[in-house]
């Protein structure tokens, strides 16, 4: 009896095979070692930004300046992947991030208290992300074998969403006890470390031997094979059409004042409705263990979805805080689903030298939309209120995933093992 419980807790807790693999293992561990640092400068800069202006306005700017490189670089980053030895460009640009954010440390440290630099540092250190993060996603299979793609995205988004929810806490802690200079300090030795550890991981150049320029050319090379696979195709839409129909975070800051009784200087509900979507991929993730035993991609990204819509619909009507963050987990649960199977499509349906340029793709998808989410859910709420935005966005993603899939069934037929 004993042996049998522990085959299936086995089987549900997240699968750490991936760990086993020396090259994996490294790149993980840099990237835990930054999850709950790098959200130190998620908070930090805006509050600095706020400190410096007293103006929300001003804070706002830290969107576009974190977005737009994002955009662009994600792109460029990716076509550079494909190009570059992988290990080489994880290197140059882990150590570019590193650097920007000793000089956040350094500009603070010494009360400059311009912030346009601090901006400007916050630009610069975005396109550098957009390049690593592509290529760090394109290099994992590389690493490790197809079967356990599923199980290693979930590993590593498991770890980044366990930063998501106790990173901006701690830092919440620190802020007044510390000061911002030691946040900026702290993620700068953050990585400094894990920029070291990459070290130890072997080279990964292009496996096809071709030389690539990285440039417009080899972007729209990626657009072009993007446009001709539907199953990536589809991949990308749903994910879109899950954050920009259905991403109900702008709707946070009123619903956590009007309806459950922050007061207007802000408090704990606000802080529980942002973290509710991260601790509910957490504890998923946790229990992941039985999503690389499901090969059938496609169905298991449209379900996911579908559910997403469904917690949001709840999140929506819900009146009580409880009930509000509990649908919220649910929703952060089924999005961890959502983004394992579709890392697993796009590492597997992509051709190697393709696949940092499909990255890139992901990357301007993940970052753009739930910014364009917020947009959409802001101005919505302020034409019909809040639970209409919420419920109302969360019925139309359920329906545009349905008529998306039904217009492209190959996503639905997908099959990890035969493609």
């Amino acid at each position: 009896m004993g042996v049998l419980a522990g085959s299936r807790v086995r089987r549900i807790a997240i699968d750490t095979r991936p760990l086993r693999i020396p090259a994996f293992r490294r790149l993980w561990a840099s990237t835990a070692i930054t999850a709950v640092g790098g959200q130190f400068t998620v908070v930090a800069v805006p509050k600095q930004v706020f400190d410096i202006t007293g103006s929300s306005g001003y804070v706002g700017l830290t969107g576009i300046f974190g977005l737009v490189p994002l955009l662009i670089f994600g792109l460029w980053g990716g076509a550079i992947a494909d190009a570059v030895d992988r290990r080489t460009v994880i290197l140059v640009s882990n150590t570019a991030v590193a650097l920007t954010s000793v000089a956040f440390w350094l500009q603070a440290a010494a009360g400059v208290d311009n912030v346009w630099l601090v901006l400007g540092l916050l630009a610069v250190q975005q396109a550098f992300v957009a390049i690593n993060m592509p290529t760090r996603t394109a290099a994992v299979a590389r690493m490790v074998p197809l079967e356990l793609l599923p199980s290693a995205t979930a590993l590593t988004s498991t770890v980044g969403s366990f930063g998501a929810v106790f990173g901006p806490l701690l830092a919440g802690a620190l802020m007044p006890l510390a000061g911002l200079p030691v946040l900026y300090l702290v993620n700068s030795a953050a990585l400094v470390v894990a920029t070291v550890m990459i070290f130890g991981i072997p080279g990964m150049k292009p496996l096809d031997g071709v030389r690539r320029t990285a440039g417009l050319k080899d972007i729209a090379a990626g657009f072009r094979y993007l446009a001709a696979k539907n199953v990536l195709l589809a991949s990308f839409l749903v994910d879109i059409i899950a954050m920009v129909a259905g991403m109900p975070r702008a709707l946070y800051p009123e619903l956590a004042e009007r309806t459950f009784g922050d007061p207007p200087g802000g408090g704990p509900a606000l802080g529980w409705l942002y973290a509710a979507i991260p601790i509910g991929a957490v504890l998923f993730g946790l229990a992941s263990g039985w999503l690389g035993h499901v090969s059938r991609h496609g169905v298991g990204v449209t379900i996911a979805v579908c559910a997403w819509g469904v917690a949001v619909i709840g999140f929506g009507l819900a009146h009580a805080l409880w009930l509000a963050v509990v649908f919220l987990v649910l929703a952060g649960a089924a999005d961890m689903v959502s983004m394992v199977y579709r890392s697993a499509i796009l590492q597997s349906a992509a051709t190697d030298e393709m696949r940092g340029r499909m990255q890139g793709v992901y990357t301007v998808v993940v970052a753009g939309g739930p910014r364009i989410g917020d947009v959409v859910h802001g101005w919505a709420a302020a034409a019909v209120g809040t639970t209409a935005a919420a419920a109302g966005g969360g019925a139309l993603v359920i329906t545009l995933v349905i008529v998306a899939v039904a217009c492209l069934p190959g996503f639905w037929r997908y099959h990890a093992k035969t493609g």
